[in-house]
């Protein structure tokens, strides 16, 4: 037991002594921290089909473009763009899956890809006959948008919006409650 509490001791100071080199403390990985907080899940009072049916409509609602959808995923994208030579495209991704008592949980991501116009010449070959062939530049440009960032959405009243919505649909879809017989 005192050897595994010298180990715990050991690691912790090499934590800290990571810590103080600067770079690691910036980590990413470092910030993800998987507490228990449900910023990217909810419950739903319905089956899986339902809440990604449910998720379906609301995204469809707000102008995404459905990529991929079945009884338990949903995979939707939305363009942006902010400036003339910047392109943004949000791609939110669902999963539904059952929770014990045959009810949805829904689980959402979303990431927001940004890309750039880079410009880059042109020019062409020609091949004259003995003299071989000679490049000559064209006062042309190639045009094409290259990735520049790319990043989860971690903004917590997005997945708030976005689940208030999926729950306004999946109310919706409830099968009516069933009554019990007189007797």
């Amino acid at each position: 037991m005192r050897t595994y509490g010298l180990r715990a001791l050991a690691g912790l100071m090499l934590l800290a002594l990571a810590g103080c080199g600067g770079k690691a403390v910036n980590s990413t990985l470092l910030r993800e921290s998987f507490d228990s907080g449900d910023t990217y899940s909810r419950d739903f009072e319905v089956s899986p089909a339902q809440a990604c049916e449910a998720a379906r409509r609301a995204l469809l609602g707000q102008g995404y473009a459905i990529t991929r959808a079945d009884a338990g995923s949903v995979e939707a994208n939305k363009n942006f763009q902010p400036k003339e030579d910047v392109h943004e495209q949000l791609v939110l991704r669902v999963s539904c899956a059952a929770r014990g008592d045959g009810h949805a949980q829904v689980f959402a991501s979303a990431v927001q890809d940004r890309y750039a116009l880079k410009k880059s010449p042109t020019s062409a070959s020609v091949g004259v006959g003995a003299l071989g062939s000679v490049s000559l530049p064209f006062g042309s440009n190639d045009d094409s948008l290259v990735r520049v960032a790319s990043s989860t959405v971690q903004d917590a009243q997005f997945y708030r919006n976005f689940f208030a919505r999926v729950q306004q649909f999946a109310t919706a879809l409830a099968p009516p409650p069933t009554e019990a017989p007189a007797r």
